[in-house]
């Protein structure tokens, strides 16, 4: 908590330490506190390098540079070993303590030389300075928040936004724009929250100031450090001498994979039946110089379960795996969970498996566990890049709307709405054409048109939310299959992946994800290849990753086809028929009653909807239009019960009572 004008008053009494035992799950080995006039700074350790003297927050050696931090740094030892030449002093074994001799030797271009993992504040009370970041990829969160208190302008941050909650100085309000951005993105991309006056720290940006020198909206101005940059089209590496790239690829994950194996404790990895998990595995292993211990979720679902493919690889590379179950009875029983873990609509039902993954890592005596995750994102792994690629001759004559007629055409034979073309070639036209991305996840936005109340649609159905996203000018330069993956990642990596799929539901359980994928030299390298090598022909996507794992894995298992890891969507409609839910909460959320206090929906479209959902046929395009937006109804109205309102539903809510608000106000 950071007093914003020059007066250094003191935080009040108590708020910080109960931000701090709100976001316990983050860190239980250890707490850490620093006040001065003015700031108020707390850590919740999760200890991983440095066990015994990594206590936060840390200085330099004369104690003039502060920090707090969440994350790791994964080049600690060299780091370290370049500032003691540079006559830098340390004084503990935790790679936190690099941070404010970064700063002191660089200052904010420290970011050049931060590599990891992170989200930092850093104080300089020499100058009364404050630094603000967030790692590269958005794999560590960053929530924030101003508030003017008896005439002082404060600033509150945090890892989770519960923690700015429990400060008692931050209502859980809905924000309209936050809740058009989850049915548009199926994502809470940034800098937009769903809670009003609350916002997070984008992916490679961070706020820079002194308090005093300026008004609050100028002082928490956020600044871009580093962002994906992909050569302009035409200019990409070819890449003519395939062994040569493929090497080359192959080295800078592999010393990924070996750096975020760096810690103090026992690291593991999850395995799915993919390539990408299968290659970390095995690179992992060939690292340790034995087998890493393996966890892998079981979907009990026909045509989802991966569970034989993985357990095939962890036998060739001699792993012990631990078997996770989860299925339509975890999924109703324990969406509420999920939900409160993520704090934002979650409309994903696998990062519910990601839940029970980590809470069985944890539960297995581990906490640092690597994850495949990120090589989708920047390798055209995803199904949208192959349907791209097969219709992309629809958009090839300028000003001939043959695309947008053609999938209208398709929508409306499945009983999807459709949105006026020219709202659909203004958002191309912003995204430098049709992108891919739009192909899959723009059926998302449609629910809109489905679901929302007509006040909901009158106030922002017409709006552009990719105008809060501040897209890189850049990508008009781009191929355009780079500018699909870095809209892709963009929206879904931080935003769904590395939220609700990552760090949310793994530091639930007290775990660390690690992720070899997002390390920076392994992006940098992957945006300099051609598209040729992330995408070959319509069907062999990851090509370059794929050729990497020839050497490290059976054919079958480099080769194998990706099937999108999800647990079943259609859970809200079991037993509907027959007037009761298999949990009652669900039908307690959907009713009139609670549909009409939140406001954002129309209940006669929910009920029409879960009526035509058990009739749909399976697999079909309007079955899963409908799957995905009555989740997504469902996750928004059981998150509005949970945070805002705790009165939708017969469950706990995390909604402080009235006599809770007082005493926090005192």
């Amino acid at each position: 908590m950071i007093d914003l004008s020059a007066a250094r008053r003191p935080a009040p009494r108590g708020v910080v330490a109960r931000m701090a035992r709100a976001i316990v799950h983050r860190g239980p080995d250890e707490d850490g506190f620093l006040e001065r006039p003015g700031m108020h700074l707390a850590n919740r350790r999760l200890s991983i390098v440095g066990l015994a003297d990594g206590k936060q927050p840390i200085s330099n050696e004369n104690q003039t540079v502060w920090t707090v931090f969440n994350g790791e740094l994964f080049d600690y030892p060299e780091k370290r070993k370049e500032l003691e030449g540079k006559g830098h002093v340390f004084r503990t074994h935790t790679d936190t303590e690099l941070i404010p001799h970064l700063w002191e030797e660089y200052g904010d271009k420290m970011f050049d030389h931060l590599r990891g993992q992170f989200a930092i504040c850093l104080w300089d009370s020499r100058t009364n300075e404050f630094i603000l970041a967030r790692d590269r990829a958005g794999i560590c969160p960053l929530f924030y928040a101003h508030r003017k208190i008896d005439g002082t302008d404060w600033l509150l941050f945090a890892s989770e936004a519960k923690a700015l909650f429990a400060s008692g100085l931050v209502t859980a309000r809905p924000d309209l724009d936050g809740i058009n951005h989850i049915f548009t993105f199926f994502a809470m991309p940034g800098p937009t929250t769903v809670y009003e006056g609350v916002s997070v720290v984008t992916p490679g940006r961070y706020m820079q100031f002194t308090p005093g020198a300026g008004s609050p909206e100028r002082l928490l101005r956020q600044r871009t450090y580093w962002e994906v940059n992909y050569p302009d089209q035409g200019h990409e590496d070819y890449g003519r001498d395939e062994a040569a790239l493929v090497k080359g690829f192959e080295e800078v994950l592999y010393a990924a994979v070996s750096r975020r194996l760096r810690a103090d404790v026992p690291v593991v990895s999850y395995l799915s039946g993919g390539v990408d998990s299968s290659l970390v595995v095995a690179m992992a292993s060939r690292a340790l110089g034995r087998p890493i211990p393996t966890f892998t979720v079981s979907v009990q679902e026909k045509g989802l379960n991966e569970e034989n493919e993985a357990l095939q690889t962890a036998k060739h590379l001699g792993c012990t795996p631990v078997v996770v179950k989860c299925g339509h009875d975890e999924l109703r029983a324990n969406y509420p969970e999920l939900i409160e873990a993520a704090e934002f609509p979650v409309i994903d039902t696998a990062c519910l498996g990601l839940m029970h993954l980590a809470r069985a890592v944890r539960n297995n005596g581990y906490k640092v566990v690597l994850t495949g995750e990120g090589a989708d994102e920047w390798l055209g792994g995803y199904p949208w890049f192959k349907i791209h690629r097969a219709t992309q001759f629809l958009d090839a004559i300028p000003g001939f709307p043959l695309g947008y007629r053609v999938r209208s055409l398709i929508l409306k034979a499945s009983g999807e709405p459709t949105y006026p073309a020219d709202l659909v070639y203004s958002v191309q036209k912003a995204l430098g054409g049709h992108n891919g991305w739009m192909d899959v996840y723009g059926m998302m936005s449609l629910n809109k048109i489905r679901f929302f109340s007509p006040a909901l649609k009158e106030r922002i159905l017409l709006q552009s939310a990719y105008d809060n996203l501040e897209l890189t000018p850049n990508m008009h330069r781009w191929h355009p299959f780079n500018r699909q993956m870095y809209l892709g990642a963009r929206i879904m990596l931080a935003g769904h992946l590395l939220a609700s799929k990552g760090d949310r539901v793994a530091m639930h359980s007290s775990v660390e994800g690690r992720y070899p994928f997002l390390d920076e030299d392994v992006v940098a390298y992957m945006a300099k290849v051609h598209p040729r090598w992330k995408l070959r022909g319509l069907f062999r996507d990851k090509y370059i990753e794929r050729k990497v794992a020839e050497r490290w894995l059976p054919k079958e298992v480099a080769w194998r086809r990706k099937v999108m890891f999800r647990a079943p969507m259609d859970s809200w409609i079991k037993g509907h028929d027959a007037g009761t839910s298999a949990d009652a909460w669900v039908d307690q959320v959907l009713s009139p009653e609670s549909v009409n206090k939140t406001g954002f929906f129309d209940h006669t479209a929910i009920t029409a909807a879960r009526q035509k959902l058990a009739r749909a046929r399976a697999g079909s395009l309007g079955k899963t239009g409908l799957e995905m937006g009555l989740t997504a109804v469902v996750a928004t109205q059981l998150w509005h019960h949970l945070y805002v309102s705790g009165d939708l539903a017969a469950l706990p809510s995390r909604v402080p009572s009235s006599a809770e608000s007082l005493g926090e106000a005192a």
